[in-house]
């Protein structure tokens, strides 16, 4: 006589009776996942790890490109890069650039945000021609600026001349060259910022400034406790990212006044290429690029920790 299981009787803390995980996958299965991400592993590892090893193996040898014999020396290239001043020179330009470029490129972002959100052909206008410049290659946008600086003829000087004012060397001048350089790099790229809080303005919710103009708030009230607040993350993000790029200053500088004059706004990155493309030092040159990658992750880490504490603190 079979014998009959009773029925399982549950209580309401008695969790349900669920189905045992099915054990025994294919491998084909397991390794599926392995297979689709195979080929970017690849890549990555190809042209991210094997030549970020390289480099820092580099650095601790005299490799060059004049085809010298690699001998090891050690921990000398990184003597010589913490007592060169042209290093400590070349960082301070880079330092200074990223000064003088960052806060205008993220205040003049948010406010080209703020006048182009909106709809209609007004807004579509705005919103085209302050994300123009941005897709222009460097080579156009540096042929367009030393026009505008060159004296004589260029339109800067123009302006300054009409106006009373004598003319100026822009990209000749030491205590000049640097604001030229900022000013053609805030032209260029602020389009890029602009697109992202644009694209932040656009995510708040209406229903917010409903709600808001029910309270009586006017629109300065509604700009400081609703809009600038609900952009503080996205604020967070373009300051890392735009310090992160303007540490990594080259090609305006290279093409505009390729260091000059007098070496007043060479950055880091150009001396880099110096040293091993000009000067066939790729050990040296490794050397410095590990310094200014250790500066660059301080400062990314840095700035995340500072915006992190205060969206913990207003949380």
């Amino acid at each position: 006589m079979a014998v009959q299981t009773p029925p399982r009787v549950t209580t309401p803390g008695t969790p349900p009776a669920t189905a045992k995980p099915a054990t025994g996958q294919p491998w084909k299965e397991r390794w599926a996942g392995l297979f689709f991400v195979a080929p970017f592993l690849l890549l990555f590892a190809v042209f991210l790890i094997w030549p970020t090893i390289s480099g820092l193996w580099n650095s601790f040898f005299n490799t060059s490109l004049a085809g010298v014999q690699q001998e090891f020396l050690g921990l000398q290239n990184w003597r010589e890069m913490f007592g060169d001043p042209a290093v400590w020179s070349s960082l301070k330009n880079t330092l200074v650039f990223t000064a003088m470029s960052t806060p205008p490129l993220v205040i003049i972002a948010l406010v080209m945000a703020l006048l182009a959100n909106r709809r209609g052909l007004l807004g579509w206008l705005l919103r085209f021609s302050y994300f123009a410049p941005f897709v222009l290659p460097a080579t156009v946008v540096t042929l367009i600026w030393v026009w505008i600086y060159q004296p004589g003829f260029g339109l800067v000087n123009g302006l300054l001349t009409a106006g009373g004012f004598a003319e100026i060397d822009w990209l000749n001048t030491e205590n000049r060259a640097m604001l030229a350089v900022v000013i053609t790099t805030v032209w260029w790229t602020v389009g890029f910022n602009f697109l992202l809080y644009l694209a932040a303005l656009q995510g708040i919710p209406a229903q917010v400034y409903e709600a808001a103009d029910i309270d009586g708030a006017n629109g300065r009230q509604k700009l400081f406790r609703i809009t600038l607040p609900l952009l503080s993350r996205t604020t967070g993000l373009i300051v890392v990212l735009q310090l992160v790029a303007s540490l990594k200053i080259f090609d305006q500088i290279y093409l505009m006044t390729n260091g000059g004059p007098n070496y007043a706004t060479r950055p880091i990155i150009q001396y880099i290429y110096q040293n091993g493309f000009t000067n066939y030092r790729i050990g040296y040159a490794s050397a410095i690029s590990y310094m200014f990658f250790a500066i660059i992750v301080v400062v990314a880490i840095a700035q995340f920790k500072l915006f992190s504490g205060r969206k913990e603190a207003g949380a």
